[in-house]
């Protein structure tokens, strides 16, 4: 079971979750950028939401299916089209042998997920499929993927597995009437060029100016960003009330930088363990998938909350992911029941 790679697309890679257990080693998390779209395309298709994704970026890859498999695509950068027909993001499909799956970019979004039942059969590497370029591990070979790759397959959930033989006996591009699209809480949407963030541990030591503009400024998403971090531009620049030395510390994903010339850097998912500047602001996690889907130029503004409304926000992310994936899973097990 396989899919073989026809053109790799601008930058196409294999993610999971992250690396995790081992910064205090040197080593990067790395993992998908848009952790919610990762997390709900593998939900969609009955996958551990650890499971690895394909993660492309901007332009996508043309993948042809060598077995029958059931795929959901996420993430806001591209249409998919199968066979050349397009097909909406969030659904679940089953496509036949022999399907070619291409994509179409956006106008906006800048990530797209894909998928796939029983995932990519890849080495682990410390605990995780990840792919982290710049060392070459993870992933397939340590690279992103280019033409005459082939994607081994993992053995689907049960669940889902009378859906694929009822496809495959037929032929016919299966689609569920349900999807994984729209936001899981209401409260998380909010506007989506408006990003929450806490107060950073040097916040405090920003001159009276700066902490205002933080929350006043836009921000514009330069060039010179990539999965490591996004570099911002903005009209103003972010000082300290005095300049101080850091020893390098520990940073995390969102964390928000604040380099001597005043321009902000958003820590994203390869970014280093540790840093030395400045540590102005923290987003919170239900909005890093915003950032992530960002492209250079668009811009955002930041806006503040408390730590306890960022914990809040957090845990009730989670519990209404935890509801939608048992209500898929239902779902799947009345999909199995009625192709019986």
């Amino acid at each position: 079971m396989s899919i073989l790679v026809e053109e790799g697309g601008l930058f196409t890679t294999i993610q999971d979750l992250g690396r995790r257990g081992f910064l205090h080693q040197g080593v990067l998390e790395s993992g998908a950028m848009d952790r919610r779209a990762a997390r709900n395309a593998n939900i969609a298709v009955a996958n551990d939401e650890k499971e690895a994704v394909l993660e492309m970026t901007l332009i996508g890859p043309v993948l042809t299916f060598q077995t029958t498999a059931l795929i959901c695509m996420t993430g806001d950068g591209m249409t998919p089209f199968l066979n050349g027909d397009p097909y909406p993001i969030g659904y679940p499909l089953v496509v036949p042998k022999g399907t070619t799956l291409s994509f179409k970019a956006k106008k906006e979004g800048m990530r797209t997920y894909l998928a796939v039942a029983g995932g990519f059969n890849v080495p682990d590497v410390m605990d995780s499929k990840s792919t982290y370029i710049r060392a070459g591990i993870g992933g397939y070979q340590g690279r992103s993927l280019k033409q005459g790759d082939c994607l081994e397959l993992g053995s689907p959930n049960k669940l889902v597995q009378p859906v694929i033989e009822k496809t495959n006996q037929n032929n016919q591009v299966w689609r569920s009437s349900w999807h994984v699209n729209g936001p899981i809480n209401e409260a998380h949407e909010l506007n989506r060029n408006v990003i929450r963030a806490i107060p950073g541990t040097h916040f405090e030591r920003l001159n009276e100016e700066s902490k205002r503009q933080l929350f006043q400024t836009t921000f514009t998403v330069k060039n010179q960003s990539d999965r490591m971090g996004y570099r911002l531009q903005s009209q103003a620049r972010i000082q300290f009330d005095d300049s101080f030395s850091l020893l390098s510390e520990a940073v995390a994903l969102g964390t928000v930088q604040a380099p001597p010339d005043g321009q902000l850097i958003i820590l994203m998912a390869d970014r280093q363990t540790t840093g030395g500047y400045p540590r102005a602001l923290q987003v919170t996690s239900v909005d890093i998938w915003k950032i992530a889907q960002l492209r250079p130029g668009q811009s955002f503004t930041f806006t503040k909350v408390s730590l306890e409304e960022a914990e809040r926000l957090y845990v009730e992310y989670e519990r209404a992911t935890a509801i939608r994936k048992q209500g898929i899973l239902l779902k799947w097990k009345q999909c199995g029941s009625e192709n019986e």
